[in-house]
C-alpha cells in the first residue's frame, strides 16, 4: 500500500511563515501530480497548489504569490511553503498524490491524513 505522511502543521501570528511536508512511501512505481487541499470548518476541501512531476505548477488565486509548492522527485516529498499567512488560511490541509503502485498499470489517488494550520490574528 501507500501511505502519505504530513508534517510542519501549527499556530502561527498573521504574516508568519510555515512550511508543511509530505513524504509518500510503499510500493511506488511512479507518483504523477502532487499536491495540497485545505478544509476549513463547514467548508468544502480545496485546491490550494498543485505540482507535476516534471515542475509544473497551479495556485489558487487566494495563496498566488504567499505560496510556494516544491517537491523532491528522488525522496517522493512535496512541500508547502507558506508565507505571509492570513487567518483566512486557517484549515486542515492534506496532501494528494496520484501513484502508480509496483505491478500496477494505472495511477490512483491516495490522501494523508491531515496537519492543522492556525494563523491567529
Amino acid at each position: 500500500q501507500v501511505q502519505l505522511v504530513e508534517s510542519g502543521g501549527g499556530l502561527v501570528q498573521a504574516g508568519g511563515s510555515l512550511r508543511l511536508s509530505c513524504a509518500a512511501s510503499g510500493r511506488i512505481f511512479s507518483i504523477n501530480a502532487m499536491g495540497w487541499f485545505r478544509q476549513a470548518p463547514g467548508k468544502q476541501r480545496e485546491l490550494v497548489a498543485g505540482i507535476l512531476s516534471g515542475g509544473s505548477t497551479n495556485y489558487a488565486n487566494s495563496v498566488k504569490g504567499r505560496f510556494t509548492i516544491s517537491r523532491d522527485n528522488a525522496k517522493n516529498t512535496v512541500y508547502l511553503q507558506m508565507n505571509s499567512l492570513k487567518p483566512e488560511d486557517t484549515a486542515v490541509y492534506y496532501c494528494n498524490a496520484e501513484v502508480r503502485q509496483y505491478y500496477s498499470t494505472s495511477y490512483s489517488q491516495y490522501w494523508g491524513q491531515g496537519t492543522q494550520v492556525t494563523v491567529s490574528s
